[in-house]
């Protein structure tokens, strides 16, 4: 094998083990977001769903404010064995694939350099670890004065997780109004 083509699959290895580690890093980031939801049903009907919903995904009441119009809950946010085990997989192959390239180069450590496989639960861990998480949704409702008009009265703010507000949406129908 040329120099040439040895040096190219080095980097281009290289570089996907660099978008492996973000990729892996990425998998516990925090995606909370704020979306202002509609809804068309009765207000008390739609506070009880809402109850009934969080209550349902294991969320419970931690705070209150009712000077805000604000109430909080918290729930724990369970991480995927799915994830956890592709996440290994990907990093088993992404090292195994670096050492291939690497045993090309040198000859003499090709036995050391596929030792570095078994450093992949690592990824797995990595992930377990940190998605496991409390996790908080926020509820904003609108002030109760007749001064707002009827649409704005029917909108509720949630910051949440981006996959929260998804599920959230889908379960009660609700549409976002940007």
């Amino acid at each position: 094998m040329s120099v040439t083509s040895l040096a190219s699959t080095l980097v281009l290895t290289l570089l996907l083990a660099v978008g492996l580690f973000f990729f892996i890093r990425a998998s516990v980031k925090d995606r909370t977001q704020e979306v202002t939801l509609v809804f068309e049903q009765e207000e008390t009907s739609m506070f009880d769903q809402l109850q009934q919903y969080f209550a349902h995904r294991s969320y419970r009441v931690a705070t209150i404010d009712s000077a805000q119009n604000q109430v909080t809950y918290e729930g724990f946010v369970k991480p995927s064995i799915f994830l956890a085990i592709f996440l290994t997989l990907l990093a088993a192959i992404g090292i195994l694939c670096l050492a291939l390239v690497w045993s090309l180069l040198f000859p003499g450590l090709s036995s050391l350099f596929l030792v570095l496989v078994l450093l992949s639960p690592v990824a797995g861990i990595f992930y377990w670890k940190k998605a496991g998480r409390p996790e908080r949704v926020l509820l904003k409702l609108p002030n109760q004065s007749n001064e707002l008009p009827h649409e704005l009265q029917n909108q509720i703010t949630v910051v949440a997780h981006r996959d929260e507000l998804i599920e959230l949406q889908r379960s009660l129908r609700l549409k976002s109004s940007e």
